[in-house]
């Protein structure tokens, strides 16, 4: 067979922003006979990323992953972007990372023989993160610190401010999409990053609220009510901001706690504590990983009020996403009882969307999931949960709605 008659082609384009979808053809092969197709690349920290699926060729020599079925390997079925979100580290509890969004993710993809294994034909995706025009600013102003993000176009764009974990690690990715969008995003560092204290042992409110300040006062933000958009430990933080602070019209927390978590939080006179996890609570896997779904107690309890986030006091819309495998803590049991808290003030502000099967980490659409990893607060690997499949899926579910929720809520000019 002639190999140099084989071609492997991504569809529109080999560059394509993070997010979208792309289209993965084989043409040339020999009819009916099987294929295996791999995906691979490197993240910023040397951890390689893989995955594979087998396929059979049509009649025409042809394999088009959009409407062929994988027979085996890391996926099955038809599934267009399986090479991509069922990626699996190398080496096991990593999280894939991106340290600066300058550069494009690079995905390798080959097509090799199911018979021989020889490589047939291979092709790199340039997955990037900004779209032309884009402006990526640094900030360094007073106590702030991140990167600000600045669509193209003339503007004002809402604003939003963008925490993401408690990992002490500054994320640029869901920052940089989610202003391809047309938003103006101030991805923000709180602890580890340059300058900043690496192990803090509180934090402060204001500093948050100076962040909220800042980004209300460029000229790009349409104002004057901005969104907060969190996930995991700075999904309190984000309840907090809401309570607390003025000026914010739209939040979403996506597997949040309701109570304050891992370190006491000040706010002028106001000092709110973290809740005490119950150790008897917490399970150990046969493989030595941590579970600590059931650690941390019910906010609502007598004893535990003082770590209760006052979100009756939130005058904002919040979307509350949760994953129903999410190994971390009890994100559903927390986010329905932030929603019971506000309708029994008389609030009807929030939507809730619940996703089965996804674990704790939901990200931006495509990045491979996150089951497994080292957590900074127990020092240990844990369990964050989640299905490969059902993960991807919540992941773009949740994208669509968290820009629907912004535009919804930020357009409408109030706070």
């Amino acid at each position: 067979m002639a190999y140099s008659q084989i071609r492997l082609k991504i569809l529109p384009s080999v560059r394509c922003l993070f997010d979208k979808l792309v289209q993965v053809k084989v043409e040339g092969l020999a009819p009916h006979k099987p294929v295996e197709l791999r995906s691979k690349l490197v993240d910023d920290r040397g951890v390689t990323f893989r995955a594979s699926a087998l396929y059979k060729a049509d009649e025409c020599g042809q394999v088009d992953v959009c409407r062929a079925p994988s027979l085996g390997g890391s996926y099955t079925g038809v599934e267009p972007m399986g090479l991509f979100w069922a990626m699996a580290p190398d080496t096991a509890h990593s999280k894939l990372l991106k340290k600066t969004v300058l550069s494009p993710t690079l995905v390798k993809i080959e097509a090799v023989s199911g018979e021989t294994g020889e490589v047939f034909a291979s092709e790199t995706n340039e997955r990037e993160y900004m779209t032309e025009g884009m402006r990526r600013i640094p900030v360094h102003e007073g106590r702030i610190r991140g990167v600000l993000f600045i669509p193209p176009g003339k503007g004002p764009f809402p604003g939003i401010v963008d925490l993401f974990t408690f990992s002490g690690v500054l994320t640029e990715p869901r920052a940089s999409l989610l202003a391809n969008k047309g938003f103006v995003v101030l991805a923000l560092a709180y602890f580890g990053y340059k300058d900043l204290p690496k192990y803090p042992k509180k934090l402060d409110l204001e500093y948050f609220e100076e962040a909220v300040n800042f980004l209300r006062r460029q000229p790009e933000v349409k104002g004057p009510g901005i969104g907060i958009l969190s996930i995991s430990h700075s999904g309190g933080l984000a309840l907090m901001m809401s309570s607390f602070l003025s000026g914010i019209s739209a939040t979403v927390c996506i597997n949040a706690c309701s109570g304050n978590t891992g370190l006491p939080v000040h706010y002028k006179d106001i000092t709110i504590p973290p809740l005490t996890p119950d150790m008897t609570n917490i399970k150990i896997t046969d493989s030595g990983l941590v579970d600590g779904r059931d650690a941390l107690p019910d906010p609502t309890l007598e004893k535990n009020r003082a770590s209760l986030i006052p979100i009756e006091r939130a005058t904002c819309q919040f979307l509350f996403a949760v994953s129903e495998d999410d190994h971390n803590w009890n994100s559903s049991f927390f986010a329905n009882q932030a929603a019971a808290t506000l309708r029994s003030h008389g609030k009807e502000s929030f939507q809730l969307v619940s996703y089965p099967k996804a674990g704790h980490l939901l990200n931006v659409p495509y990045m491979p999931i996150f089951p497994t990893g080292f957590h900074l607060i127990t020092g240990s690997n844990v369990m964050f949960g989640g299905e490969p499949k059902a993960h991807y899926e919540a992941q773009l579910d949740l994208w669509e709605r968290v820009q629907d929720f912004f535009k919804t809520h930020l357009d409408k000019n109030t706070c």
